[in-house]
C-alpha cells in the first residue's frame, strides 16, 4: 500500500478520535509504522518519558529523540487552545504544558518541535533556537481529514533534515526574492529612459511575470518550462519584444493568431484581463544579459506551483509599494489571523455541516452531500479594503477544501460525475481596493488559488481539468470602498459575508481626505480611527438582511472615548469578539500593533463567544467594550459624577522642544550658569512616569525677560520659543508668542496631586494599577494631558517629587 492510501485508511479508521489513556500509543504508532514505514516505531517514539521538578515527576506523552519531536496529546473532542488543569493545581494548555516538560528537559534534549494533538488535529510549533521558546510561534495546523494530502508535511517526525512544512513561507518569500530583483532592476531601466508612468508599467509587469512563472511550473502552458525556452531564445531588447508578444498571444483567442508565428501559437489563450492592455516595456537596447535572464537563472530549481498565493499575495504588494500601505494604515495578515476572523464567522459551522453530511443516512448520503456542495457554491463573500486579497484568497482555498473533501465522499458512493465537478467560483468573491497595483496582485493570487485547487480536485477524481482559458473572474475593483456605493457592486441580496482588515489610521495621521471620508459617512465619527468608517458602512449596508460581517481593528476603537460614539451609532449586535492579541504578519513589515476582532450581524446569534487569549468564553451578550455586559456606554463629561476632585488638564508647553531639557542638558546650563538653577524643574510625561525617565524644563513663571536675558543661551532658547509659536497657524498660539518664557498653558498644582497617564492608541502603553496604588500620592487635584502625543503633564514640585 502506498502512502497515499496507507493515509488515507489512516484518517478513516481514527475518524471517530480516541481516548488520550487507553488510545495515544496506538495513534502514533500506526502514524509511524503504517504512513512513515518506521518498522521498529516502538522503539522510534517513547511514551510517558519521565521528567522531573518542583519535586514530582512528570511524564511526557511522547518523544521522539531523533528529530527532538515532543508530544502532548489530548482526549478528542478536547480543545488544544483551552487550558487544563495540572497536578499543581495550574491552567495550561497543552502547548504551555509541553513546554514546561521541555524547559526541564536536559540541553541536548530540547524539542526542536512541540506537536499537541487531540486525535482529530495536529497543532505544530516550531522551534528553531532556544530563544524561540520565550515567543512561541502560531501553529501549522493539520487536520486528520486532510492527511491523505497533507502527510509529507509531516515528515519532520522521521527526518531531522526535512522542513516541508515550513515551505509555505519560505517558498513565497524565494518567490518574492525573484520578483523583487526583476522590479528592482526593470525600476532602474525605466528611470534611466526618463518613462512616464512606469510605477503603473513596472507593477503590471512583475504581476504578469508572477502568473507567467506559476503557468509554466505548473504546465499550463503544456510543455514544461516553455515559457522560460520562448524568451531565453532572444537577447537584449529582442528579448522586450518576445515578452510582448507572448502578452499579446496570451491575450488573443485560438481563431484570431493569423498574425502569430508557429511557437507562439503555442501558448494557451489565458483570457480574464490580465493581458489585455498594451504597456510599455523598458528599453533594454545594449543589454546582453537582461533582468529577466536573471530571474530565469534563479528560476531553474525554483517550484512555482508551491507557492502559497494568501502569503506570497501580501509579501508581492509590500514589495510592490510598502509606503503605501504603511501611510494608508494598512496591516497584512497572516494565515493564523485570518482565521481568527473567519473561522467563529462561518468556517467551523461549515465544517460541522459537513460531518453531519458525511455521517448522514446512507440512503440519503448522496444527497446530503450535494445539497452542501450547492450551498458552498452560493456562498457569497466581499472584502471592502481587500488590499492583496489576502482574505479572500484564504476564504477561498478553506471553502474549495471543504468542496474537495464532499467530492471525495460523493466519490465513495457514486463515481458519476460532470465534465466539472467543480462549483464553487472565484466569481463569487468580492473586492475593494484603492490601490491598483494590489488589484492585480489580487486577482493572480485568486487565479493561482482556483488553479492549485484544480490539481487537488483532479487527484480525486483520476482525471485532469481544462484550466484555461479562464473563466472565473475575481470581483475586485480599483476604487474608494468609503465613497462607492457597495450596492452598485455586490449583489446585495446574495451576499453571505463581509470580512477583511480595512485601514486602521490614528485620528491625528488621517489625511485631510481621509477626514472628509468619515464625515461624508457620519459626523459622529469625526474623531475616530479611521477603520470605524467601515463599521460604520457595513452596519448601514446589511440592514434588512442576514448578511454577518466580520473585521480586525485596532483595540483603539473598543476603549475609552471611542466606544460611545462609535457603538451607539451602528445598528448591528455582537456576536463574537476576540479580544486584544499581538497582530502579527507574513510581509516584510510585520506589523506589531495591538488588535481586536469583532464579529457582527443584524441578527443576534443565540450562541455568543468572547475569544480571550486561549479562552473561549461564553456570553449572552457582548457589548462595545468586549465583555459579557448590557450595552452601556461611559460618555465623555466635563466634571464629575460626585464630589471629588476634578481631573485637569496637565500643563502644555507648545515650545518646539525649547524649554524641555535633557539630563545632560540641565547638568550644562546649572553648571555654566549656576544662578539659573532656581528656574530648572523636574518635567514628567506619560512615557517619563512610566519609564522612569527623567527631563527638565525651565519654569519661569513671575519671571522677566531681562532677568533670563542674563543668562545669553537661555534667553537664545526663549527666543526660539517666541519663533516657534510665531510660525504657528494656530491664532491662541500665535498670541502666546507674547510670553515666550511661559508654557502656554499653567495648570500646576501647589499641593499633591495624582497623575494619569493618558496615551494614545498609537502609542499604546499600559501603567499596571498595583504601580498606582503603591507609588502615587493623591490628594486634592488630579491632573490629565490634554493631547495623548504631548505626554504632558506640568511640572513636579519637589515636594511631590520627594513622594515618588
Amino acid at each position: 500500500m502506498g502512502q497515499v492510501d496507507a493515509a488515507k485508511k489512516f484518517a478513516t479508521d481514527w475518524n471517530a478520535g480516541g481516548n488520550e489513556d487507553s488510545d495515544k500509543q496506538t495513534f502514533w504508532l500506526d502514524l509511524l509504522r503504517k504512513i512513515f514505514g518506521i518498522d521498529d516505531s516502538g522503539k522510534f517514539i517513547k511514551f510517558e518519558k519521565s521528567v522531573s521538578f518542583n519535586k514530582h515527576t512528570h511524564k511526557i506523552d511522547g518523544y521522539i529523540s531523533h528529530t527532538k519531536v515532543l508530544i502532548e496529546h489530548k482526549s478528542f473532542p478536547n480543545d488544544l487552545s483551552a487550558k487544563y488543569l495540572q497536578s499543581d493545581g495550574t491552567f495550561l494548555t497543552p502547548l504551555e504544558q509541553a513546554l514546561r516538560y521541555a524547559e526541564h528537559l536536559p540541553y541536548n534534549e530540547f524539542p526542536r518541535w512541540i506537536v499537541t494533538c487531540n486525535f482529530k488535529e495536529f497543532q505544530i510549533y516550531y522551534f528553531g533556537d532556544i530563544l524561540s521558546y520565550f515567543n512561541p510561534p502560531a501553529p501549522i495546523i493539520i487536520k486528520l481529514e486532510d492527511l491523505p494530502d497533507e502527510f509529507p508535511r509531516l515528515n519532520f517526525l522521521v527526518d531531522p533534515d526535512d522542513t516541508t512544512i515550513l515551505e509555505d513561507v519560505n517558498i513565497s518569500k524565494s518567490a518574492l526574492d525573484i520578483i523583487k530583483n526583476v522590479r528592482d532592476d526593470l525600476q532602474d531601466i525605466y528611470i534611466k529612459n526618463h518613462v512616464n508612468d512606469w510605477q503603473n508599467f513596472l507593477y503590471k509587469i512583475c504581476v504578469r511575470l508572477v502568473f507567467c512563472f506559476y503557468a509554466d511550473d505548473s504546465r499550463l502552458f503544456d510543455d514544461d518550462k516553455y515559457f522560460a525556452a520562448y524568451l531565453q531564445n532572444f537577447k537584449g531588447n529582442e528579448q522586450i519584444e518576445a515578452l510582448q508578444n507572448i502578452f499579446d498571444v496570451l491575450n488573443t483567442p485560438y481563431d484570431m493568431r493569423g498574425n502569430f508565428d508557429d511557437d507562439l501559437k503555442k501558448f494557451p489563450y489565458v483570457n480574464g484581463g490580465l493581458f489585455d492592455e498594451k504597456i510599455t516595456l523598458p528599453n533594454l537596447k545594449g543589454y546582453h544579459t537582461t533582468p529577466i535572464d536573471n530571474a530565469f537563472l534563479k528560476n531553474i530549481n525554483f517550484h512555482w506551483e508551491n507557492i502559497n498565493p494568501t502569503i506570497f499575495g501580501a509579501m508581492f504588494e509590500s514589495a510592490l509599494s510598502p509606503d503605501e500601505r504603511r501611510k494608508g494604515g494598512m496591516h497584512y495578515t497572516s494565515i493564523e489571523n485570518i482565521h481568527k476572523v473567519i473561522d467563529p464567522l462561518f468556517l467551523e459551522d461549515l465544517h460541522k455541516q459537513f460531518r453531519s453530511a458525511k455521517l448522514s443516512h446512507k440512503k440519503n448520503r448522496l444527497q446530503k452531500l450535494k445539497d452542501f456542495q450547492n450551498k458552498l457554491a452560493d456562498l457569497t463573500f466581499f472584502d471592502p479594503a481587500c488590499g492583496s486579497g489576502n482574505f479572500l484568497t484564504e476564504t477561498y482555498l478553506s471553502i474549495r477544501k471543504l468542496e474537495n473533501e464532499t467530492i471525495r465522499e460523493m466519490k465513495k458512493i457514486s463515481n458519476l460525475f460532470d465534465e466539472n465537478p467543480v462549483k464553487v467560483s472565484i466569481n463569487n468573491f468580492y473586492g475593494i481596493e484603492i490601490h491598483g497595483y494590489a488589484v492585480a496582485v489580487a486577482k493572480v493570487a485568486m487565479w493561482i488559488a482556483e488553479n492549485q485547487m484544480l490539481h487537488k480536485t483532479e487527484k480525486i477524481i483520476n482525471r485532469d481539468l481544462i484550466k484555461l482559458p479562464l473563466k472565473n473572474y475575481p470581483n475586485i475593483i480599483c476604487a474608494n470602498a468609503l465613497q462607492t456605493d457597495w450596492a452598485d457592486f455586490v449583489p446585495r441580496d446574495k451576499l453571505n459575508f463581509i470580512i477583511g482588515n480595512p485601514p486602521f489610521v490614528g485620528t491625528k495621521y488621517q489625511t485631510p481626505a481621509q477626514k472628509a471620508d468619515i464625515l461624508n459617512l457620519c459626523k459622529n465619527l469625526k474623531p475616530l480611527d479611521y477603520v470605524t468608517a467601515w463599521y460604520y458602512k457595513a452596519s448601514e449596508f446589511v440592514q434588512g438582511t442576514k448578511i454577518e460581517c466580520a473585521f480586525v481593528s485596532t483595540n483603539s476603537i473598543t476603549q475609552g472615548e471611542q466606544v460611545a460614539p462609535l457603538w451607539k451609532v451602528l445598528k448591528v449586535n455582537i456576536n463574537f469578539a476576540h479580544r486584544t492579541f499581538k497582530w502579527v504578519s507574513e510581509s516584510d513589515d510585520m506589523a506589531a500593533v495591538h488588535c481586536v476582532i469583532i464579529g457582527c450581524a443584524v441578527k443576534s446569534r443565540r450562541k455568543k463567544f468572547i475569544y480571550d487569549g486561549e479562552n473561549k468564553i461564553p456570553a449572552s451578550n457582548i457589548n462595545g467594550y468586549l465583555q459579557d455586559a448590557p450595552n452601556v456606554y461611559i460618555e465623555k463629561r466635563k466634571f464629575p459624577l460626585c464630589n471629588v476632585p476634578q481631573m485637569i488638564y496637565g500643563s502644555k508647553p507648545v515650545d518646539g522642544g525649547n524649554l524641555i531639557l535633557s539630563e545632560v542638558e540641565k547638568n550644562y546650563f546649572i553648571e555654566k550658569y549656576p544662578d539659573a538653577e532656581k528656574f530648572i524643574r523636574r518635567y514628567m510625561g506619560a512615557d517619563d512616569l512610566i519609564n522612569n525617565i527623567f527631563r527638565y524644563c525651565f519654569w519661569f513663571v513671575d519671571v522677566e525677560l531681562d532677568e533670563i536675558k542674563k543668562f545669553p543661551e537661555i534667553y537664545e532658547r526663549v527666543e526660539a520659543v517666541k519663533k516657534y509659536r510665531l510660525s504657528s497657524k494656530k491664532i491662541p498660539t500665535q498670541k502666546a508668542a507674547a510670553i515666550p518664557q511661559l508654557f502656554t498653558e499653567i495648570r500646576q498644582p501647589n499641593s499633591n496631586y495624582l497623575i494619569l497617564p493618558v496615551v494614545s492608541s498609537e502609542n499604546r502603553k499600559y501603567l499596571p494599577m498595583d504601580y498606582v496604588s503603591k507609588d502615587v500620592i493623591a490628594n486634592a487635584n488630579a491632573q490629565m494631558i490634554p493631547d495623548a502625543n504631548l505626554f504632558h503633564f506640568g511640572i513636579l514640585n519637589s515636594s511631590v517629587h520627594n513622594s515618588w
